[in-house]
Order: structure tokens, then sequence, then C-alpha cells
């Protein structure tokens, strides 16, 4: 079992490396000839062209949500000594 899977498995790489082969392309001979014209215009003159402008229904706006801070301000639990004392000096 294992010599027909080594086998299948040595076919199957010898099969992609011919394929790979043939299908490769040979350079042209004299190398790449290419010409492209410097500007291309196309006249629409004779041709009746229509088309609508398609926009959306409507608009997206994503923003980022503000960011949560502490307060500032701390409330203080137990401050009527303070008073008491500031009664005082009245």
């Amino acid at each position: 079992m294992s010599r027909k899977l080594i086998g299948l498995f040595a076919g199957m790489t010898l099969l992609t490396a011919v394929a790979g082969a043939a299908l490769a392309q040979a350079p042209a001979a004299g190398g790449d000839n290419t010409q492209y014209k410097s500007k291309t215009v196309y006249d629409f003159d004779d041709d009746m062209v229509e088309g609508d402008l398609v926009r959306p229904d409507g608009e997206f706006v994503d923003t980022r949500k503000g960011a949560k801070h502490s307060s500032l301000i701390k409330i203080r639990e137990n401050f009527i000594p303070e008073m008491i004392k500031s009664a005082e000096d009245i």
C-alpha cells in the first residue's frame, strides 16, 4: 500500500511539473515591440447615450460615542460639622 501511495504521489508531482512547463510561454522573438497611442479619443457624437445618476437613498453618518468621564464634583456625605462651625463664626 505504501509503495502504491508513493508511486501515485511521484506520478502526480511529475504530471504537475510537465503541465507547468507546457503552459509556460516562451518570450516573443525580438523582444516586446508593443506600441501604444499617446492619446485615445472616444467620439460619442452620433450615439445617443442615456442614463440616470444613481445615488444612495439616504446618508450614513458614523460618529464615535463620547467618552465617559467620572464627575469632577465630589459629593460629600457628611459636612454637618463644617456647617455648624461656619454658623458659629457668624
